[in-house]
């Protein structure tokens, strides 16, 4: 069956084709930026969960969520609500997107920021350094075993942190695999576009200590930030709820107390 995955990885994978750039020349221009600011370092601190803000104008299955959003403005009320990283989707086609939507959020903010799209080459890895973003997302269902490896090296080697997305315990087998340290769990079904809250718990006990667990997708408030925590998750990836709640801050602010009162 055909996802919604399958589509965009397919438009991904038809651009990066057309794409005549030497990767040599993109690899030195992204080694030669400043250094990042230690995205899996900001999730790590602290005993309360941790809230990864997304910056999302659009998603394919609900449409425009935030018509006009200022990427700049958004991410300021993130940080004062108390956001640890940003996420930006930078894909255009079905998101809404763009590299200057990262740009001008990270440049108003001192925040460690996500570059949130698909993978497809290793330029897409270089492009999400020299585009200012301190990680990059590969999705490992996106990916074949080599490309998996190699990516996430090349991200290593040129600072920026890899934010693993896995589905289900095969995937998560493959992100360990390449040595993973920051896991996200993408509760939402790459065949149904359902979210399963199941999901993430389940995989939480079967991540080796030390790796950073993220949970992605489908977190609506409170309570399923605080199930994800006690499951044993560091942070949460929130975008549609807080864009589209009309008031960010205090939806960051909420979510980033859980735990708070932890030893």
């Amino acid at each position: 069956m055909t996802t919604y995955l399958d589509k965009i990885l397919l438009a991904h994978r038809e651009a990066a084709a057309g794409d005549a750039r030497s990767f040599e020349a993109l690899r030195e221009e992204a080694a030669a930026t400043p250094p990042c600011r230690g995205f899996t370092e900001s999730l790590r601190r602290g005993s309360s969960l941790r809230v990864i803000s997304e910056v999302k104008r659009r998603s394919p299955s609900k449409g425009d969520l935030f018509p006009g959003l200022d990427p700049a403005h958004l991410a300021t009320q993130y940080q004062s609500g108390g956001a640890a990283c940003l996420s930006v989707l930078t894909d255009s086609e079905f998101f809404g997107g763009s590299p200057e939507d990262l740009r001008a959020a990270r440049a108003a903010v001192d925040l460690p920021v996500l570059r949130k799209d698909f993978t497809v080459t290793a330029r897409d890895v270089c492009d999400a350094r020299i585009m200012g973003a301190d990680a990059v997302l590969l999705i490992v269902a996106a990916l074949d075993d080599v490309e998996l490896a190699d990516f996430h090296a090349l991200g290593t080697e040129l600072g920026l942190d890899c934010l693993v997305e896995v589905h289900d315990e095969a995937e998560l087998d493959r992100a360990l695999a390449v040595g993973a340290s920051l896991v996200g769990v993408n509760q939402r079904d790459l065949v149904t576009f359902e979210v399963d809250t199941a999901r993430a718990v389940r995989l939480a006990p079967l991540m080796p200590e030390g790796v950073v667990r993220v949970a992605e997708s489908g977190v609506r408030g409170v309570p399923d930030a605080t199930a994800l925590h006690e499951a044993g998750y560091h942070a949460v990836l929130v975008g549609e709820s807080l864009v589209t709640s009309g008031d960010p801050a205090a939806g960051v602010s909420a979510l980033a107390s859980i735990g708070a009162g932890n030893a």
